[in-house]
């Protein structure tokens, strides 16, 4: 049987509470999943078993984890233990070496997966970029935190935010007040973003200025986007000819990123997705970035990628 010790000697009590969780919770995780013992002494934690070098690798990921943001989220655990179960020893730390913007609070806000960093990658790289993944992947949130940096750092003289109106299951007839207040529903989650990132003050005034746009996407059309950030979300739901007319958009100093979950589209059965169709076009493009994102990049519940995992199998059946 094989045994591995990782020092903690140099952890204080705080810190060594937040590696094991609460009442042990990831030192019980790790046995169950890697069929293994783990025993934390005084000054050490003993790991004893056929995988014993996968659990000290863990254990040492953790650690750098506490040591660069002082605590342990289980999404941080959960997706270092799924990484270690895949027999990829890479190190989840330093995912959490690039904080891509703080938000008005001061939380900085970084890739959690690889896919998240590759995703990031591809948007610094490129004007056009695309990202494509379930529910949960962080594609657009992502996509807002690169807008607000560029925005921050004076590389763009505003961020523009769109996604096309289009219902699931209910009318925008049957919602009151004007056109702007009918699509206000569809934009919410752009809104939220952008409240936790710049603050309320902040983004009352950048609109009153015109800096930030959050706009249905039929409100693009005839117009040059110089000098700006542009994103299109939700990008499952547009026809080819808008996703024609969005990417024909882009002018001088601009980057657009258009997001959407090919699986989740709303259009009618009669109109082809304006996404699939321009991932096939432009896949060989010079300055044009695609990255898919999977189940194991979500970050929200845990409960979401088995949902997600047993639609695909069901799908599969059909």
């Amino acid at each position: 049987m094989t045994e591995f010790t990782v020092d903690i000697s140099n952890l204080n009590p705080e810190e060594r509470s937040a590696l094991g969780g609460k009442l042990d919770e990831y030192y019980i995780a790790m046995e169950k999943a890697l069929n293994v013992s783990v025993k934390p002494e005084e000054h050490f934690i003993r790991v004893r078993g056929e995988k014993a070098e996968f659990g000290k690798i863990l254990l040492e990921n953790m650690i750098e984890i506490i040591r660069r943001q002082k605590s342990l989220e289980k999404s941080d655990f959960d997706y270092a233990l799924s990484m270690i179960k895949d027999g990829n020893t890479e190190s989840v730390a330093g995912l959490l070496s690039e904080t891509v913007v703080y938000t008005a609070m001061g939380k900085p806000i970084r890739p959690k997966t690889i896919g998240q960093r590759e995703y990031l990658d591809a948007i610094k790289n490129n004007d056009v970029c695309f990202g494509v993944g379930p529910a949960g992947t962080g594609k657009t949130y992502l996509a807002m935190a690169c807008a607000v940096r560029a925005f921050k750092n004076q590389e763009v003289n505003r961020i523009i935010l769109t996604r096309p109106a289009v219902e699931a299951g209910e009318s925008l007839g049957f919602l009151p007040g004007d056109l702007q207040m009918k699509v206000d529903p569809y934009l919410r989650p752009l809104y939220d973003a952008l409240f936790e990132m710049l603050g309320v003050e902040n983004y009352n005034k950048y609109v009153e200025k015109n800096m930030i746009e959050v706009a249905p996407l039929a409100y693009m059309r005839g117009r040059t986007l110089d000098s700006a950030f542009v994103i299109l979300d939700e990008a499952q739901n547009t026809t080819n000819e808008q996703m024609k007319m969005f990417l024909t958009r882009l002018g001088y100093g601009s980057k657009a990123i258009i997001t959407g979950d090919i699986t989740q589209t709303d259009l009618p059965s009669t109109k082809k997705s304006g996404l699939k169709t321009v991932l096939r076009i432009l896949k060989n493009v010079n300055g044009v970035g695609i990255k898919y994102l999977s189940n194991k990049d979500i970050v929200r519940h845990p409960l979401v990628q088995r949902i997600l995992a047993a639609y695909d199998r069901y799908e599969k059946r059909s």
